[in-house]
């Protein structure tokens, strides 16, 4: 436990150094490629073509791993920091606009897959694990969070009261516009859309078209694709 201490210490006071010192020089040629050089010291894994603005705050940064083509814009923060099996991964060709805010909390997993974009001042929280599909775009202002306070008993402050943590799927080729919140336990099937500011509170059929609060079901993009080209889709 100690050794492990000294390593957390150790790993944490790099970590410091490093962002400090290279966090804010300016994005230009220099900035760039220091970062995406030297931030490998620190990171679990940084593949080649990475591209980090000045500004972005990364914490735990040994449990982060970031693949080749990432983008992450200024005014980010990732943290990583707790749990000893954190784990977040941001996959080949995601781009992570300004201000963006993903957080592990305790023993999470946060998974982006490929080209997927989130849009500026979105949050992505845990400590549900949270599996984000291929090309994926994720509007401004969205909020993502793995897990519920239980309140069941009035007598209690509510934050001493624990949490539900049942984590959240978003599959492949998702669009989620403006201001969307998606709750613990919910899957959002592959190629659906969800409307600006609705809020996901069940799961979500493969290529559907949702919209309100809560979110409910209005189009199927599969059926409206069918019947565009003539086909005859028989009722259940």
């Amino acid at each position: 436990m100690s050794n492990q201490k000294h390593f957390s210490k150790s790993q944490r006071f790099k970590e410091l150094l490093l962002i400090t010192l290279l966090g804010d020089i300016p994005t230009l040629a220099l900035g760039t490629k220091l970062r995406s050089w030297l931030y490998r010291i620190i990171f679990a894994q940084l593949d080649s073509s990475v591209y980090i603005q000045n500004g972005v705050e990364f914490l735990g940064a040994d449990k982060i791993s970031i693949g080749k083509r990432a983008h992450i814009f200024k005014g980010v923060r990732i943290d990583a920091q707790g749990h000893s099996n954190n784990q977040i991964y941001l996959s080949h060709g995601v781009a992570i606009e300004r201000n963006v805010d993903i957080g592990c909390l305790d023993n999470t997993s946060i998974y982006i897959d490929e080209e997927t974009f989130i849009g500026p001042d979105v949050c992505i929280a845990g400590p549900g694990d949270i599996t984000i599909g291929k090309r994926c775009l994720i509007a401004a202002h969205s909020g993502i969070y793995a897990n519920n306070h239980n309140f069941s008993n009035p007598l209690e402050p509510i934050k001493s009261q624990g949490i539900t943590r049942q984590g959240i799927v978003i599959e492949d080729d998702c669009w989620l516009g403006h201001g969307v919140t998606v709750l613990d336990g919910v899957t959002i099937g592959e190629g659906s859309v969800i409307g600006a500011g609705a809020v996901v509170t069940k799961d979500i059929p493969p290529f559907s078209v949702a919209v309100g609060v809560p979110a409910r079901v209005v189009k199927n993009r599969m059926s409206q694709q069918l019947s565009e080209r003539g086909v005859g889709i028989s009722s259940p």
